[in-house]
């Protein structure tokens, strides 16, 4: 369940090459200002800048994934030696000072380029901002870094230790802090990521954020934990063959409105997607044998990842724009599917029909009622990814405590297991049992992904508020999942969020979907309602 592939894992790369530099295809590298001043000629080059870009993408992202999956463990040094090798060939065309004369002199032509172009230029010059201070060799040993730390934490994890991750850590941390400075020396190295995660916001949007949801849900859970009205788990108890649910897996996405003939569904330890084109989408995803709620819930969730990736303006293709604009709003989608579908009482028995399908024997006795309350029983638990749609704004905020306190200094590596452990025994009143289902949980720390963890409490209130806007715009969105009709939905999504892809902002999307600015209050409503209503409050 989890997020979106980054292309901050695995490498070992090599050390850069001294005084080299790529050209942008198509434009000149010495010639007299007026010579380039040719608008025409400069939006040809753009376009040759953004299929090159586009290829070193496509190539990302395939060894990113198949390192993930498919990859024997000895091959992990050789694909890092790749995906380093491609990095910095990115970093260098899109850092170059060929390139920031070509996208300056674009927007110098603003009013010559089409909308697509000026929202090229837009993203591709903040992209570049990021980058562009970032030596290239830093931005070369970070990458090898991550690539080590990914492969020392699947070990640690595996073996439930944290020692052998924790030097790791602080390496990550310690460049993550070197690298904000470069990008901006006068900006907190955390709001440096933040940002870069969801443009436009900071600590201080999220601590603002975490209080609101914090004073709603603790006192909510306090009520929910007195309730008699705790639903059994006993139905869905059980052993569940691996092999049908992944065949469930498959069902899953069609249900979901995936088109089987674009995506690609593999196997890995922590569930990810990732979508190379519109015509090209991968989900990673795992099965548990005891849990079959598990499957479902990840397969909707890595699913609204995909139908958002895969719903991007095809014509965006090959360019800076295709993709989700930030994991915030990528975060909104796949929760979107999760929770406000998948944990809905009207879509129940669709998902019930597909269990029984594969599972006949052990859901024939099931009803829709019992699944959609085992689906949405609340109660403090350890792992963030199998938690209820009430405790997990409770997980999140443990991990952006924590990611404060190093980002600070004013925590190490070394602290982190008991910040974890005391953390969940205050706000979950859960005892962590050892680092697996502990620090060591996610696998983002190990690709430096510090500063994504808030995304997706995030991403959880925008759907809350564009589920609002649905219902207030006229949609009968209760009775269509009733019917098991997601195509209005998803048709609505399509046309207010994923078609414009990276060229628009979550603010802009959410404003000009809802009509008015974030708002986190429909999301604390609708958790006050739906847990209110399911424990008799």
């Amino acid at each position: 369940m989890s997020e979106l592939a980054s292309n901050t894992t695995d490498n070992l790369a090599t050390t850069p090459s001294e005084g080299k530099h790529l050209r942008i295809p198509g434009t000149p590298e010495m010639a007299a200002p007026a010579a380039l001043d040719n608008p025409k000629a400069d939006q040809a080059a753009l376009d040759d800048l953004e299929r090159h870009l586009y290829a070193h993408r496509y190539a990302l992202s395939g060894i990113m994934t198949y390192s993930s999956t498919i990859d024997p463990p000895k091959s992990s040094r050789d694909s890092a030696e790749a995906m380093a090798i491609l990095e910095q060939e990115d970093h260098e065309l899109l850092c170059s000072e060929e390139t920031g004369a070509l996208l300056d002199r674009l927007q110098a032509h603003s009013e010559l380029l089409t909308p697509m172009q000026l929202a090229q230029v837009k993203v591709l010059r903040r992209s570049r901002a990021q980058l562009v201070d970032v030596p290239a060799n830093e931005q070369a040993d970070f990458t090898r870094l991550t690539s080590e730390a990914y492969n020392v934490w699947l070990r640690a994890k595996t073996a439930d230790d944290w020692a052998p991750f924790e030097p790791y850590m602080d390496r990550i941390v310690n460049s993550m802090r070197t690298i904000a400075g470069y990008k901006n020396a006068e900006k907190d190295p955390y709001d440096v990521w933040l940002d870069e995660f969801e443009h436009g916001t900071s600590r201080a949007f999220y601590d603002a954020f975490f209080t609101q949801v914090k004073d709603v849900v603790v006192p909510l859970l306090a009520d929910v934990m007195k309730s008699e009205r705790q639903p059994s788990r006993r139905p869905l108890e059980g052993k569940f063959d691996t092999q049908r649910q992944w065949a469930l897996a498959r069902d899953i996405m069609e249900l979901e409105g995936l088109d089987k003939d674009v995506m690609l569904l593999l196997e890995t330890e922590h569930p990810f997607t990732d979508a190379l084109t519109t015509n090209y989408g991968i989900i990673a995803s795992h099965v548990h044998e005891d849990n079959v709620i598990s499957n479902i819930y990840s397969m909707l969730h890595e699913g609204g990842h995909a139908l958002y990736e895969t719903g991007v303006n095809p014509d965006f293709n090959y360019t800076s724009l295709k993709g989700g604009t930030s994991m915030g709003m990528h975060e909104s989608q796949s929760r979107f599917f999760e929770n406000y579908v998948g944990r809905s009482e009207e879509y129940a028995p669709h998902l019930l029909r597909a269990m029984r399908k594969h599972f006949p024997g052990q859901m024939n006795r099931v009803t829709a009622r019992q699944l959609y309350l085992i689906a949405n029983r609340a109660e403090p638990s350890l792992i963030r990814t199998e938690a209820d749609e009430l405790t997990y704004p409770l997980h999140v905020l443990i991990r952006y405590e924590i990611e404060q306190l190093l980002m600070s200094g004013e925590a190490t590596a070394a602290d982190i297991p008991g910040l974890w452990a005391d953390r969940y025994k205050a706000y979950l009143g859960v005892r962590v049992p050892g680092a697996a289902k502990g620090a060591l949980q996610d696998m983002h720390w190990s690709q430096g992904m510090i500063g994504y963890f808030p995304t997706y409490a995030f991403g959880s209130a925008i759907g809350a508020q564009l589920r609002a806007a649905m219902i207030r715009q006229g949609m009968d969105f209760s009775g269509l999942l009733a019917d098991g009709n997601l195509a209005p939905i998803r048709e609505w999504l399509r046309v207010n969020i994923w078609q414009y892809g990276r060229s628009k902002d979550s603010d802009e999307l959410i404003k000009n979907a809802c009509g008015e600015a974030f708002s986190a209050t429909y999301f604390t409503d609708y958790l006050v309602k739906k847990y209110s209503t399911i424990y008799g409050l």
